[in-house]
This record gives structure tokens, sequence and C-alpha cells, in this order.
């Protein structure tokens, strides 16, 4: 029988893979490998998933979340009047692939992009700084709008915020003079003070008379043009608002919470102590909304878990500020009536009625 291999060609190994399938092996390694650290590797986005609710006419931490004076008249409540939270991946949280695809799929979990929550080059420590900030500024504006909700008169001063280290005002005026005039006209609000400033050119020099420390100074100050638009004057200060509380009102509130979305529930749980009955009716009612003093209740992120979080905690009533009205219904409302909010006042009005009948017609998100 004749020899299939002749002399000088080679004899298969049967015991050594093939130069092909060595290649293909090498290359679905790889693509494992490459797959797999893919994976693990962290992606720019951050999660945002439903966090508790507090009472705010309850406890927090083991002590009334508001305290009063001792001479002040509160009355009972009833109810709940519940602040809502969002879990916020932090600031040196680094979230992989995989988790980002699970909470993707997860319809009470947001993933937005990191840049949107955390400004390039946030710390854990810089975010915590400046939420702490928003909930000193949250805890003084709900306790004016509430207060005036409540018929009281809570006057306010001008104040220097802050001052640019390379603005005009620098080395002049300093955080926390008291601003009491601009070029002799009378300011008593920051919009007040910011519109007597622009009303004159860039390089005029206006007097600011302020009260620093108990004594009345005038300061001239030469303005300088704004970065973006030339034609405006700026002093390179941020002015804010000192305000005279009529009563004393203790918020709590530690700072284990951050920002400013607990304001409207804040002033409407000060109005209704301050107030003869209850304003919820004995309904279990969550919220959100920033709320300036003046009280127009404002935007906030992570509605739709907020609303989640309310609805693990049995609410039925939510108050959503009107701008996010919108994106609540594009979730799942799980059920919870969730009320329209603009201003205080319209909070008030929605509560009294729910209140007095559940079935009631309010602003409603739709």
């Amino acid at each position: 029988m004749p020899d299939p291999h002749q002399p000088g060609d080679p004899m298969p190994d049967p015991g050594r893979p093939s130069r092909t399938f060595v290649t293909r092996l090498t290359a679905a390694l790889a693509l494992i490998a490459l797959t797999s650290l893919a994976v693990m590797l962290p992606v720019p986005y951050v999660t945002l998933r439903p966090g508790p609710a507090f009472d705010t006419l309850g406890e927090f931490e083991g002590q009334p979340m508001f305290t009063f004076g001792s001479d002040v008249t509160t009355y009972p409540t009833s109810g709940n009047l519940d602040f809502t939270t969002v879990r916020v991946a932090s600031a040196n949280a680094k979230v992989s692939l995989v988790e980002a695809v699970e909470a993707y799929l997860d319809d009470d979990v947001a993933v937005v992009p990191r840049s949107l929550v955390y400004p390039e080059g946030a710390t854990a420590e810089s975010s915590r700084e400046q939420s702490a900030a928003q909930l000193d500024g949250s805890k003084d504006s709900s306790r004016v709008a509430a207060l005036r909700a409540a018929g009281f008169d809570v006057p306010g001063t001008p104040q220097v915020a802050d001052v640019s280290p390379d603005g005009a005002a620098a080395g002049k005026l300093q955080p926390g003079d008291l601003i009491r005039a601009v070029d002799a006209q009378d300011v008593t609000t920051s919009e007040e003070t910011v519109e007597a400033v622009g009303a004159g050119e860039p390089g005029d020099t206006i007097s600011v008379e302020v009260n620093r420390d108990g004594a009345v100074r005038t300061i001239e100050v030469t303005t300088r043009a704004d970065e973006v638009d030339p034609t405006i004057p700026r002093l390179g200060i941020s002015v804010g608002t000192q305000y005279d509380f009529p009563i004393e009102i203790e918020n709590n509130v530690g700072d284990t919470i951050g920002g400013p979305s607990a304001g409207t529930m804040f002033a409407l749980a000060i109005y209704d102590r301050l107030t003869p009955g209850s304003l919820t009716g004995g309904l279990k009612v969550a919220g959100t909304g920033e709320i300036s003093a003046d009280g127009v209740v404002g935007s906030i992120g992570g509605i739709q878990q907020k609303i989640a979080g309310a609805a693990a905690e049995d609410a039925t009533v939510f108050l959503v500020p009107a701008p996010n009205c919108a994106e609540a219904l594009e979730g799942d409302t799980k059920g919870l009536t969730l009320v329209e909010t603009s201003t205080l006042d319209d909070a008030i009005s929605s509560l009294e009625k729910l209140a007095d009948d559940p079935d009631a017609r309010v602003p409603t998100c739709s």
C-alpha cells in the first residue's frame, strides 16, 4: 500500500495545535480580557437612588425638627409633612459599567453624567461644603417665607456675602457689611442694591454706605466692566440678605442632610405650627422644592427618586415644584396625587382643601 507521506513531507503532530487555532485562541482571550477590563473600569456617570423621607412635624435624630422660643405660641398638628431625599453617589465614587447598566434598568434609579452633579475638580469635601451652605440658605429662606405667610413682618437688610479678591471692591468692602445706601439712594433688598449699582457706567465711582460692626461708614468704589457684558458696571461682590426675625425658630436638621430642596417642606411645617388647625388634616403628605424668601418654589433634581421614596413611606400626596411636573410624569407616579406647586401660598391653599376633602380639586401635574 503506498505511503501517502512522501519523504520530505512534514507529518502532522496530533498533540500540537495548529497556528490558526493558536491565533484565534489568543484573540479570544484578549477580547475577554479587554471586555472584563471595560466592565470594571469606571464610567463618567453617577447614580441617583431614592433616599429616606423625614417628617418636618416630627423629630430628626432624636430631637424635634423645629423648636420655638418660649414666648412663641404654637399649635398642635397632625399627619405628616415629609421632605424627601436622594442618595447620590459621592464625588469620589467610581461607578462601573455593570453598575451603570444595572441602575439604568431600575425604574427608581437614575444614571446621569457626572458633570451634571459634580463640577470638574469637585471633591467629596467640597461637595459637602457646598451642600451644607445650600442647606443653611434653605433654613433661612424657609423661615422668612413661612413667617410672612403666617402674617409676621420680617424685614431684611442687604449684606455683602463675598468679595472677589481681584474685584473693584477688594480691600474696601468686607463680607458681613450691611448695605444701607448706594449713591445716597436707600436700598432695602439685594435686588435694589444690584439695580442701584447697575444704574451707572463702568468706571464710575460710587459711594456705598454700610454698617460695619455697628458703625456707619461711606466707602467710595470705582466700578469695573462686567466680564461678559462690558456695558454693565460691577463692584465684584455678591449680595445676600440679613433678616431680622421677629420670633425665635430653630431648625434642628443636622449636617447629615444637605442641599436646598427641603425648603418648601420646612416652610410648611413652620407655618403649620404657627397657625391654628392642622394643615394636612391628618394626611401623610410628602414633597420637595427649593424656596425663596418671598415664597417662590423652585425646581430640584431627582424628582422621580423622591416620589419613589415618598411612596415607600406610604405618602398619598406629593408636592411637586411646577417646573418639575413634566419630568415627574415621565416616571412611575406610584399612585400619589402630584400637587403642582409654584408658591408657598399655592401649597398652603391646596393642602387646606385636601385636609377638608381628600378628593378636592387642586392644581395637579397633568
